[in-house]
């Protein structure tokens, strides 16, 4: 991390992240976006030369469900803001022996079954926009997050893969062994679309899932509460700030990230035929893309 340049990192996570000792100068902000409004205000705060920018993503009080969110004015509010790399604390279930609740999970791997969610920013306003995503966590900020978190003392599993369910009812026993079949690592219901928007804002991206459960297919276990949940949810808060708190000292330098160009070779639509109406919609996504043109 540069001595004299500071971090703008984001957290999409809990509404009380951001009560962590050391974090100075806290101040809220109601941003508005050309997508909508986001969950909640974001809360800032200055943590030795890192900015932090915290928004509870399902609302203060918990007032949203997974597929009610407004995950595209969540991103670009951030981004408003100045965050340069976004970092997801996500609640999930288990699916694997090895990944006990209560285990921090930093995936690197996402697999979309969800069903109803505005995924992009571009529809509606003619234009085309195709992102690589093939890997869509991006390697530089999991590898600081798997680092603190070691260095914290959690018990972490670096790598695996996230499958995003629609929500908001929990799975099927069915489904949860078909996920099982798969391969996936930890099941939850909010990190897609994010990451698939982080790309398009060219944010970098990473998730610390904090296990909570063993999903329904654990016959020796009871099948998942949300008392169950809410309850390890609860002891895993202080070690998600503790993560927070150690990253925001070793962030990675987001301009190295293959992210930070995502919309480079992207944009099929020929530029003289986007109108000025998109331009300004997606100006905030990309001003070096979508500047208003003189």
């Amino acid at each position: 991390m540069s001595a004299t340049r500071d971090r703008v990192l984001g957290v999409i996570g809990g509404s009380g992240l951001y009560a962590m000792e050391g974090l100075e100068g806290l101040e809220e902000h109601a941003v508005d976006t050309t997508y909508g409004q986001p969950s909640d205000v974001v809360v800032s705060g200055r943590l030795g030369d890192t900015r932090m920018l915290f928004l509870p993503r399902h609302g203060r009080g918990h007032r949203l469900a997974p597929h009610e969110i407004n995950y595209r004015a969540n991103l670009l509010a951030l981004k408003q803001l100045g965050a340069e790399q976004i970092v997801s604390v996500s609640a999930v279930g288990s699916m694997k022996e090895s990944i006990k609740p209560g285990d921090v999970v930093l995936p690197d791997q996402m697999i979309d079954r969800t069903r109803h969610r505005a995924n992009t920013f571009f529809e509606g306003i003619g234009v085309v926009a195709h992102v690589e995503l093939a890997d869509p966590i991006d390697a530089a900020l999991q590898s600081a997050l798997y680092r603190a978190a070691v260095d914290c003392g959690a018990r972490a599993h670096r790598g695996g893969t996230y499958v995003c369910i629609e929500g908001p009812q929990f799975s099927t026993r069915a489904e949860s062994n078909l996920f099982r079949s798969w391969g996936v690592d930890v099941i939850g219901m909010t990190n897609l679309p994010e990451a698939r928007l982080a790309r398009e804002a060219e944010l970098p991206y990473a998730t610390v899932a904090l296990a909570t459960d063993y999903d329904c297919w654990h016959q020796t276990e009871e099948s998942v509460t949300v008392e169950a949940v809410l309850a390890v949810l609860k002891r895993n808060v202080t070690t998600a700030q503790a993560i927070l708190k150690k990253v925001a000292a070793s962030l990675p330098d987001p301009s190295e990230s293959p992210a930070s160009r995502a919309l480079e070779h992207a944009v099929i639509t020929a530029p003289d035929r986007i109108s000025a109406e998109a331009r300004a919609k997606l100006a905030p996504v990309c001003p070096r893309q979508f500047a208003a043109r003189s």
